[in-house]
This record gives structure tokens, sequence and C-alpha cells, in this order.
């Protein structure tokens, strides 16, 4: 629909007019033939019944129209318009009457700030009905609701992921040249992350903690992620923190304690801000093969690491 007549104290020429509505013209387009120009809402719903130019009978398509020439446009946009809110008395351009109606202090759609505490944004013609309480309620069943979108993704995206990962696993098993590739590639992550890391020196081997709760290695894993370490490495990594998934020279308390005279000649990178670090293979080639995995070892201590 065009813009009323009567909003605009100058006047308009009636070639700025809308046929169908009779107003002036908003969003126009214009036949192709023909060249009669219309509003955009005007012409597409005249065209869904009448396949037919609304003036002189041209047959004419919707998706046959096109923007009006930059001429026209230019006389509209010059037209003096006044503002629609009812108390504002403002007289603008008519290229400027969108920048004019989002700031507009009459506009009862405007957002304001709730003055009783709560801090929501609100429209004005809300101000008056607006119950603080029953708003964060709706609020907060929105976010709990988007929390469980989110959660519902990522497990989707958990269940994507180790279902990739045991494809790789499967092709690597029955195809060595793959196998070789992505060995490659992986190490050449490793590499890459690994030089980020400060070397490390652990004075206190007592310390060591060789059978870490999940909290504990959830927070490793985040430090981990954080700086850098590549998720596939970093899940890879995290299964060897355990005892359990040790190599055979540190799988028990009595072997480590047989072996314990090697650990000084591990080469250990910190695990930023923690009392944690990681025994790299491709650090380590030095080390004895019952000393060592891959891609390496993650090592969390009581104290004692520098």
């Amino acid at each position: 629909m065009g813009f009323d007549l009567q909003r605009f104290p100058n006047g308009v020429d009636e070639e700025l007019t809308c046929a169908i509505c009779g107003g002036v013209l908003q969003d126009p387009l214009h036949a192709p033939t023909c060249e009669h120009a219309f509003c955009q809402v005007c012409i597409n719903e005249w065209l869904s019944r009448v396949q037919t130019c609304p003036i002189d009978r041209t047959p004419m398509e919707s998706d046959q129209l096109k923007p009006v020439p930059r001429i026209l446009k230019n006389l509209l946009s010059r037209l003096n318009i006044t503002c629609e809110n009812e108390g504002c008395t403002a007289i603008v351009k008519l290229d400027a009457l969108a920048n004019h109606l989002a700031e507009c202090d009459f506009n009862p759609k405007k957002l304001v700030e709730c003055e009783n505490g709560c801090g929501m944004m609100i429209s004005k013609d809300n101000v008056a009905s607006h119950n603080c309480i029953q708003a964060l309620r709706n609020e907060l069943v929105t976010v709990k609701s988007e929390l469980q979108r989110y959660r519902t993704d990522m497990d989707l995206y958990k269940a994507e992921v180790r279902t990739l990962q045991e494809f790789i696993r499967v092709l690597r098993m029955n195809n060595p040249t793959i196998s070789r590739v992505y060995e490659r590639v992986e190490n050449d992550e490793i590499l890459r992350w690994s030089v980020s890391l400060q070397l490390a020196r652990v004075t206190r081997w007592g310390g060591m903690i060789s059978t870490p709760d999940a909290v504990l290695q959830a927070v490793i894993k985040r430090a981990l992620l954080e700086s850098g370490c590549p998720i596939n490495i970093t899940n890879d990594l995290m299964e060897n923190a355990h005892e359990r998934h040790w190599p055979q020279g540190l799988s028990t308390l009595e072997t480590r304690q047989v072996n314990r005279r090697h650990y000084e000649s591990y080469i250990c990178r910190r695990i930023i801000g923690k009392q944690a670090v990681v025994v790299l293979g491709c650090d380590n080639r030095h080390m004895d093969q019952l000393m060592i995995a891959e891609p390496g070892i993650v090592m969390i201590f009581a104290h004692g690491v520098e």
C-alpha cells in the first residue's frame, strides 16, 4: 500500500502515485512494456488475481516486474512527508522516513528499558502492561529451551564425530596407504601445536596422579583445547591420561618404581596453567618403546611441575 496523500504537505504529482491504491508509490515496481508504476505490494496482489496491467490491460506477470528508473526514485526521495506517529509534528524527506520512525519518541513500538528493575527492553505501548516477574519467567523458559536445543545439537555432533572416527579407524586398518597419510597429517598437527608449549621440568615425580577422576580429566582436557590442541589429538591424549592406558613401563606402580630412573630422560611440555605435562611421542623417540605411547601421554601432578 502506498503512502496517504494527506501526509504530503506540498502535494504530489500524479505520476508519483499508485493507480491501484491511490497513495504515493511505496517500494515501486513498473511493468516491462507499458512502464506503468505501482506499489510493490499492490501490484503483486493484483497479479495474483489478474495477469494484466491495471491501467491498460497489457498482459504481464509478477516475475516480469522491474525496479523503477533512478529518476523516479530520486523524485520520490525528495518528497516531504509528515510522521505517521500520533503527536509527532516532524516533516522529513521520504528517503529519511524509515530512520526517523525508528528513532521517533512518539513511535509506540520504540524499545525502551524497563524502569522497574528487570532491565528488559520493551516497546513503549507495552510499558503499562509489563510485568517484570512474568517477563523474566518467560525469558528463563526461552533460555532453558535454547539450552536444551544446544545440548541436543551437541549430542548429535558428538555422535557424528564418533561415527567419523570409527570410519577412519576401519579405513586405516584396511588401507596401509591411507593409514600412512593420516599419520603424517596427524604428526604435522602435533608438531605445529607442541611448539607453542613451554618445555617443563618435573621436580617431584612422586606427586604423579596416575588415576585422575573424571572432574580432573575434564579440567586438563579443557586446558589442552584452550592451548590450541586439535580436538582429535586432545581426545587421544586424554585417553592416555590414566595408568590403564599408559605404556607397559608405566602401567603399574611396580613398573613405575622399576623404571623411575628413566623419568629424567623424558622431554615434557607444560599444559598451560596446570600442574600437568604432555610427554609426546614425537619429542621422545630416544625413549624405550615401553616408556612412550602415541600420540603421547598426559601426566598430572599434585605439585612439582616447573
